[in-house]
């Protein structure tokens, strides 16, 4: 498994979701609600737009991996990743941000970093059933990264309880992932992301 260059993209595209660029929002009230919401940090309304698309891009890199392979874990976890992407469009709309996604199909992003992302990831697992779940694996302890830092820098009860809902999704996929990816090596599997020793809290070793 070249991990060397996956942490090369991972480091140059996507490390934190404040370090990149979302598309611009306008923030303060909410849709449909009949009232005020209590308006966003920059931040906060940045980490949303930001998290839309990156739980987007795990569900679509996870559904081209079903075509390419017939796993069945990227049929499950790219199911997952839909209600995830969905409860966050569900706060964007709360809070009347302009979704980043609209009508962008799979594999379409608005944001010029994570499209890059998406197309190295595929074709970094497009190479073999293996190296495609390594790809999945990276992808989950990126999010649980994100989510961390995400969860960090807001002071809102239900954008925190959505960010918990995702970060134990993508705990329960990265134990998953791992599970797949030791079935096809000798050995245990090793952190690409995260440290080691977070890994090993989320596997309970």
């Amino acid at each position: 498994m070249n991990r060397s260059t996956l942490l090369a993209i991972i480091v140059g595209s996507m490390i934190t979701g404040w370090m990149l660029e979302p598309v611009v929002a306008a923030k303060g009230k909410g849709k449909g609600g009949g009232g005020t919401v209590p308006a966003l940090t920059e931040a906060e309304a940045d980490d949303l737009l930001f998290m839309r698309e990156e739980e987007k891009l795990a569900r679509d890199v996870y559904l081209t991996f079903y075509t390419l392979w017939g796993t069945q874990v990227f049929d499950n976890i790219s199911q997952s990743e839909q209600r995830h992407t969905d409860s966050v469009l569900a706060l964007i709309q709360k809070y009347g941000l302009v979704d980043p996604v609209g009508d962008n199909g799979i594999g379409e992003f608005e944001n010029e970093e994570l499209q890059h992302l998406y197309d190295d990831l595929v074709a970094i697992g497009g190479q073999s059933e293996l190296e495609a779940l390594y790809v999945g694996a990276l992808i989950e302890e990126v999010d649980i990264e994100d989510i961390w830092l995400a969860m960090e820098r807001t002071d809102k009860s239900d954008i925190d309880n959505v960010y918990a809902n995702l970060l134990a999704g993508s705990e329960n996929h990265l134990v998953a992932f791992v599970g797949n990816i030791e079935n096809h090596i000798e050995g245990l599997y090793e952190a690409q992301y995260i440290s080691q020793e977070e890994v090993d809290v989320i596997l309970g070793r």
